[in-house]
């Protein structure tokens, strides 16, 4: 079984076998030093010149390409000299399992002046950095422990499909696909199929899955393919139990990955996890724009307030920092007609939802969902999408408790949590309107 070099320390004084990268090599008078890394970490191997036995190491070493992979078999030992964890490998055996090319396409150490197209071209190196493979360690772990919040908490997980019938969602555009001899749509999001399951009786459920829009849309937090982490909820007595809902969750997911790698995002990407406070604070959609003109002087039109505009959601985060201490602010009381129709609205009209807004930047859309069979039908009959939605509105014939729910980002969420300038970067392969490869 592989050793990894975070656990190296545990097998001191042992002969090992390790396998990993040629990280970087120094072949001195009398000395080569590999330093051979993993997913995990580092480590040297030393291998001394003048020794007979060495002879054919030494020439392995010599000849040896960097990013090759290799198996070390060799001797593990203190040596509190060595800055990458006081030890080092004294090997007996060098096997060089890969070789690669001498010359990368890029330095991906040192991405000055690299195009980041060439970066995104070659993804499968960019992604060798310590920095993208701790991006993706904190990912998984932003993930997990989302995931055990709602574990502890008694939601199932479902698994719902992404070729759809009919293109059914009001808002973003979808894909067409052929499928056989008729066509099909890429899911936008799982929505209409968490519903359903609210009413076969499953109480509380969640998905982890992509999301596919047709956006034409070349921003820094846009992609065409995302990974949107999905929840729905019931009986539910306001969309305040949303809101409390994913506050909650947000928090014990960013507590613990901080307790974790809380000193690694510090040393890698110089930033500090905030962990938020309990609760988040909530303001409304129209005196968010009267403090945002009262404090800095933003104005908008009266057309343009029906939502927030992306120069407001960069603003509230200004707002909730002077106002609250918060990285976090609710926005609620948004028109109905802004938003999808199977919210539901209260009996002035007003959306039963909300936008949580993080660093500036929208991260959900939640709310309490319409689950009474003829006010959803009205709804839709508003948007002119009855005819479409017909499979769904089925759902809500034969009884169907109060519910809710939110979806998050996972992408524009480690963006937002590492402080990363683009969706490029935090996606494992990107995927947008000009980007298909790799």
């Amino acid at each position: 079984m592989k050793i990894y070099a975070k656990d190296l320390k545990k097998y001191l004084g042992e002969v090992i076998e390790f396998s990993g990268f040629v990280d970087n090599v120094r072949d001195l008078q009398w000395v080569q030093f590999i330093v051979i890394r993993d997913s995990t970490g580092k480590v040297q191997v030393t291998v001394e010149k003048s020794e007979e036995k060495n002879k054919e190491l030494v020439e392995i070493v010599s000849n040896l390409p960097l990013e090759s992979t290799v198996k070390i078999e060799g001797m593990l030992m203190d040596a509190p000299k060595v800055k990458m964890g006081g030890m080092e490998i004294i090997p007996t055996k060098i096997e060089v399992t890969s070789t690669s090319e001498n010359e990368l396409p890029f330095n991906y150490k040192n991405l000055e002046g690299v195009n980041f197209d060439t970066r995104l071209d070659y993804r499968f190196i960019d992604l060798r950095s310590d920095k993208n493979i701790l991006m993706f360690q904190v990912q998984t772990e932003l993930v997990r422990y989302m995931r055990e919040y709602l574990y502890e908490n008694d939601f199932m997980e479902i698994h719902t499909p992404k070729f759809i019938e009919t293109a059914s969602e009001s808002g973003a555009e979808v894909f067409e696909v052929k499928y056989f001899d008729r066509k099909a749509y890429l899911a936008q999001s799982p929505q209409f199929y968490k519903q359903m399951a609210i009413a076969s009786g499953f109480s509380k459920v969640f998905e982890v899955a992509p999301c596919f829009r047709a956006e034409n849309s070349n921003t820094s937090r846009h992609a065409t393919e995302f990974t949107s982490f999905d929840v729905e909820f019931s009986y539910i007595d306001s969309y305040e139990d949303v809101m409390k809902l994913e506050a909650d969750m947000l928090r014990y997911a960013l507590l613990k990955v901080k307790e974790k790698y809380g000193e690694s995002i510090s040393s890698v990407f110089g930033i500090d996890i905030n962990v938020p406070t309990l609760p988040f604070p909530v303001m409304t959609l129209a005196d968010i724009y009267k403090e945002l003109d009262e404090r800095y002087g933003y104005k908008v039109s009266d057309g343009e307030k029906t939502d927030l505009t992306t120069e407001a959601e960069r603003l509230v985060y200004r707002l909730a920092k002077e106002k609250y201490n918060h990285e976090f602010m609710f926005v609620v009381d948004f028109p109905a007609e802004k938003r999808a129709f199977y919210h539901m609205r209260d009996e002035n009209g007003v959306l039963q939802g909300y936008d949580l807004i993080w660093k500036g930047v929208e991260i959900t859309t939640g709310a309490q969902r319409e689950h009474r069979y003829n006010e959803v039908v009205k709804n839709a009959k508003e948007k002119k999408l009855d005819n479409d939605v017909k499979f769904y509105l089925e759902f809500f014939k034969y009884g169907c408790p109060p519910h809710g729910g939110f979806a998050i980002g996972i992408d524009r969420l480690t963006m937002l949590l590492l402080d990363i300038p683009s969706i490029k970067e935090t996606q494992f392969l990107f995927r947008g309107p000009n980007r298909l490869d790799p």
